[in-house]
C-alpha cells in the first residue's frame, strides 16, 4: 500500500469531517500535525463504524464539540514515531485503541481487576491524552478528535499507548473490528461475567457487540443462549454465532423476562444489555435468576443515562456489573485475540456486512441509522 509520508512535517489528507450533530459528513482536505513526544502517526487502512460512533455524532449533549472526525475501530499502519516512542517503529500494523494502556499506574498493574487507564481512559474533550491539543486543522481551523483515535481519516495521530502492534499475518481489513466491538463482547462473556459451562445466557440487543457475547458465550459452552431483537433479520445470522433461541419483543403478549424466566426455570445464569438502553437494564436483571444470577451491561445510552432498579432485585442475590471494553487490558490482550482469529477459534468475518470505499461513507451512517448492517468496514483506499 502506497503511504506518504512527512516525518517530522504536516501532512494533508482526506477525513471525513462532522461539523454539527447529525449533519453528513463531509469530506475535507485536512492538516495532520506530525506527533509529538509519546505519540505515533498512523496510515489508516481499514476502519469501521461502531454503535457509539452514531450515538455521539447525533448527541446534542456536546454542541461544543464540533467541528470533530469520528471513528474509532481501525487498523493502520505506523508512519512516523514521535519522540520518547520506543515499542512502534514506521510500517509497525497496528490496532487503534479508544481506551488505552500506559502499564504504570494504579489501574494497569491492578492485574485483572481494572482494565480502565488513570492517564489513557477515556477521553471526552476531544483533543489529545498529552498536551489538550489538536492534531487536525482544516483551513487553519482546529478539528476535534474522537475516542483519541480519530479513524474516519487517511492519517491521525494517537498517544503511543493509544495502539497495540499486531501481527503483519492478520488481515487488517478483517481485524479493525476487534480494536472495539468484537472485543468488548467475547471479553463481557469471558472477563467479566466469566460465563460457565451449561450455563443459562440472555442476551438484549444482537449486533455486533452481542453476537459477540453470544459467540463466546457458546465457546465457553452455555448451553442455551437466548438472543433477544426486534429485527427479525438477525434470527438465522444469530445461529451463526450460538444464538439456540430467539425472541423478538413485537411478537409476544406478555414482557420478555416473564418469557425468559420460564424458559430458564427461574431466569438465566447471565444476561448482557446490549443495546445502549438504560430501562432494558433493569428487564436483564429481572431475566436473571435469585441467588446467583448476573447482569452485564455494555450498551452506550443514546438517552436516560442513569439506571434505576427496584432494590429486591439486588437483595436477592443478583449482580449489576458495567463492562467497558470487556475488561481488556488492550496493549496487554488484544494481541491474544489476533492469534485466536488467525487460529479461526474466533470469527470475525460473519460480522461484516457492508464494505465500502471512503467516499461513501456517509452511507454506512444511513445503513447504521436504518437497523440494516451489522459492522460496515470502510477502507481508506476508496480502491472498491
Amino acid at each position: 500500500m502506497k503511504m506518504m509520508s512527512n516525518r517530522g512535517g504536516i501532512i494533508k489528507c482526506k477525513a471525513a469531517v462532522a461539523w454539527g450533530a447529525g449533519e453528513a459528513m463531509r469530506m475535507e482536505e485536512v492538516e495532520v500535525s506530525p506527533p509529538e513526544p509519546s505519540e505515533i502517526r498512523i496510515k489508516v487502512v481499514s476502519t469501521s463504524l461502531c454503535r457509539s460512533d452514531l450515538t455521539a455524532w447525533l448527541s446534542q449533549a456536546q454542541p461544543q464539540l464540533f467541528p470533530r472526525i469520528f471513528g474509532h475501530e481501525a487498523s493502520g499502519i505506523v508512519e512516523s514515531v514521535g519522540e520518547e516512542v520506543t515499542e512502534f517503529v514506521e510500517g509497525d500494523h497496528v490496532l487503534t485503541l479508544f481506551i488505552g494502556e500506559c502499564m504504570k499506574c494504579k489501574q494497569c498493574v491492578s492485574a485483572k481487576k481494572s482494565n480502565i487507564c488513570q492517564q489513557l481512559g477515556l477521553e471526552r474533550k476531544g483533543v489529545m491524552h498529552s498536551d489538550q491539543k489538536t492534531r487536525f486543522f482544516v483551513k487553519g481551523k482546529p478539528v476535534y478528535h474522537y475516542c483519541a483515535v480519530s479513524s474516519f481519516s487517511e492519517y491521525t495521530v494517537v498517544h503511543s499507548g493509544c495502539a497495540v502492534k499486531i501481527s503483519k499475518d492478520a488481515p487488517l481489513e478483517k481485524v479493525c473490528l476487534l480494536s472495539c466491538g468484537t472485543a468488548a463482547g467475547l471479553g463481557a462473556a469471558w472477563n467479566v461475567a466469566n460465563v460457565s459451562k451449561g450455563s443459562t445466557v440472555a442476551i438484549f440487543g444482537l449486533g455486533t457487540v452481542g453476537l459477540s457475547v453470544a459467540q463466546g458465550a457458546k465457546i465457553r459452552g452455555a448451553s442455551r443462549v437466548i438472543g433477544v431483537d426486534t429485527n427479525p433479520d438477525k434470527k438465522e445470522k444469530a445461529k451463526a454465532f450460538g444464538v439456540t433461541d430467539f425472541i423478538n419483543p413485537n411478537e409476544i403478549e406478555e414482557p420478555v423476562q416473564q418469557v425468559i424466566r420460564r424458559m430458564t426455570d427461574g431466569g438465566a445464569d447471565y444476561s448482557f444489555e446490549c443495546i445502549g438502553d438504560t430501562e432494558m437494564v433493569t428487564t436483564a436483571l429481572q431475566s436473571c435468576c435469585d441467588g446467583w444470577g448476573v447482569t452485564v451491561t455494555l450498551g452506550v445510552p443514546k438517552a436516560k443515562p442513569d439506571v434505576t432498579a427496584h432494590y429486591g432485585l439486588l437483595l436477592t442475590g443478583r449482580t449489576l456489573k458495567g463492562s467497558l471494553f470487556g475488561g481488556w487490558k488492550p496493549k496487554s490482550d488484544l494481541p491474544s485475540l489476533i492469534d485466536m482469529y488467525l487460529k479461526e477459534e474466533i470469527k470475525i468475518d460473519g460480522l461484516i456486512t457492508h464494505n465500502l470505499a471512503f467516499r461513501d461513507i456517509n452511507k454506512a451512517f444511513d445503513l447504521m441509522v436504518a437497523g440494516k448492517c451489522l459492522r460496515c468496514v470502510i477502507h481508506m483506499s476508496n480502491e472498491l
